[in-house]
């Protein structure tokens, strides 16, 4: 489905000397729900040698396998924006999500698990590598029914390659605190960031992280709030006895007072 889109796409910009960027995003929200957003950008070059792209893009299959599509939109500069997303409600699904988009994304798998301690641990696995150049974007099934990859014979004569004529990004923001994330680079509040090679070779994405429960965050504060107690009732105590102090002095002063005009009578 998707994996058929990028390679019409990926087909268009190898034969006209143009460039297409896509980026996928993953967004998990604290209870284990969230969304997949796929961004494809095109140069305005592709959209001027290829007037016709609009309406090639055949994305159907995209809508019936859960997918909402935004665009394709013009930039005032003559690119072309199309966004996907499709949301998902267990790690299962996203896995699910992932694995649909194809290469470069391969064996995606997703976990979320809750211990018994009342964390949770979440992780995304998989690698980002692009075997067999362009070919790697025809499902076996499109390889079968046309007998190769479709233009094949221009792919070689015009000599691009892959990582020449396209860039594709994979960012990830799982909720909790950061565990493991070796090959990425942090490039917001908690998003992952890597991107393929389209070389051939691979890129590990395990990405983990762990909620803790809101009592453990808060332990730092406990000490805190029992100086904060004790400080407390040490000022009641103190102020308790300075109003005895003053009731007890003005007592005094007023039966001396008294006293005093006694006498005087």
């Amino acid at each position: 489905m998707t994996r058929r889109l990028l390679l019409v796409v990926v087909s268009l910009l190898a034969l006209s000397a143009c460039r297409l960027d896509v980026t996928v995003d993953v967004d998990m929200e604290p209870d284990g729900t969230g969304i997949v957003t796929l961004a494809a950008l095109a140069d305005a070059d592709l959209v001027d040698r290829v007037p016709d792209l609009v309406d090639d893009l055949r994305l159907d299959d995209a809508v019936a396998n859960g997918w909402t599509v935004d665009g394709p939109v013009e930039a005032s500069d003559g690119a072309l924006s199309i966004t996907l997303r499709h949301g998902f409600s267990s790690a299962e699904e996203l896995a699910n999500v992932l694995n649909s988009i194809g290469p470069p994304l391969l064996d995606m798998q997703a976990a979320r698990t809750e211990g018994v301690d009342g964390q949770t641990t979440n992780a995304i696995t998989g690698r980002m590598e692009l075997e067999g150049g362009y070919e790697a974007f025809a499902d076996d099934a499109l390889l079968e029914a046309v007998g190769g990859l479709p233009f094949a014979d221009e792919f070689a004569a015009s000599g691009a390659t892959p990582s020449e004529s396209m860039s594709f990004t994979f960012r990830v923001s799982l909720p909790g605190e950061l565990v493991s994330a070796e090959t990425g680079t942090e490039v917001g509040d908690g998003v992952i960031e890597r991107v393929a090679p389209l070389d051939g070779s691979s890129v590990d994405l395990l990405t983990s992280t762990v909620q803790r429960p809101a009592s453990e965050g808060g332990d730092w504060a406990r000490p805190l709030s029992t100086v904060a107690l004790v400080a407390l009732v040490v000022w009641l105590v103190l102020a308790t006895g300075f109003i005895a102090f003053v009731a007890i002095a003005r007592s005094n002063k007023r039966r001396r007072r008294e006293q005093a005009l006694r006498n005087l009578r």
